[in-house]
């Protein structure tokens, strides 16, 4: 990759000056790819953080238009943005926010037909999704292609957060075996603190950052819990399970 010009200098100042980082390290966080699926509340913030750091090619997956209802939380979203595609909406925010950042927009479910064309293109995945079916394919596709993936889950108060490296330890099912009941109210019936998708997707994004820039320990085998009622954090160990139906 070509040298940082005097403007990319400036603009990562702060990422450059940190130990491990560099200009070495910015370079390698432009030349990253992640693909980010969902364009709501956790990846509002997920897609702000990697686009401002300097990502530089980000793809957003995401069917939905926005509504409303989205706008307590989706902070990537205006109220101008409604009736608009999510990824469309996104994409005019990232690119506004840092023009180096390559965004690709795929408004559609993510598929089993789609996923594995889709998830080989980038370096890691994040999963701002909010169903199980999805972050099962996620999960079973990252595995087959040898792909991280940030898991992350929002309910009411509450968020958790797993990064999954293939071979490495635990997946996603050696948690969550089976899918949970579709009749086991979500976001939607109970409600989500709008504030708590951010804390949980600046933590995803800030995984994803530390994958490319290989840096520090990842969240792999320790599913870290947020309450924001308690204003507390706490870490469960998880064991790659022989019996999981993904990754044994």
């Amino acid at each position: 990759m070509k040298e940082l010009t005097w403007e990319q200098q400036k603009r990562y100042q702060r990422n450059i000056l940190l130990p491990g980082v560099g200009i070495e390290g910015q370079k390698k966080l432009l030349r990253g790819g992640v693909l980010v699926v969902g364009a709501g509340g956790l990846g509002s913030p997920v897609a702000y953080y990697l686009a401002a750091a300097g990502v530089g090619r980000l793809g957003l997956v995401d069917a939905d238009v926005v509504d409303l209802s989205n706008l307590q939380r989706q902070i990537l979203h205006r109220t101008g943005d409604i009736g608009r595609p999510k990824v469309e909406s996104a994409r005019d925010k990232l690119v506004a926010l840092n023009p180096d950042v390559q965004v690709e927009v795929f408004p559609e479910r993510l598929s089993a037909a789609s996923a594995v064309s889709l998830i080989e293109r980038y370096d890691i995945v994040v999963d701002c999704t909010d169903n199980f079916a999805t972050r099962f394919l996620l999960n079973e596709t990252c595995l087959r292609l040898g792909k991280p993936f940030i898991y992350g889950g929002v309910l009411a108060f509450a968020g958790q957060v797993m990064t999954v490296m293939p071979g490495a330890g635990p997946c996603l099912r050696c948690i969550f075996p089976h899918e949970p009941d579709p009749h086991v109210p979500g976001c939607a019936e109970l409600g989500v603190l709008g504030a708590v998708p951010g804390v949980i997707g600046t933590i995803q994004a800030t995984e994803a950052i530390k994958y490319l820039l290989g840096l520090g320990d990842l969240l792999v085998g320790r599913l870290l819990t947020y309450d924001a009622l308690s204003m507390t954090f706490y870490e469960v160990s998880i064991d790659r399970d022989s019996g999981c139906p993904a990754c044994s």
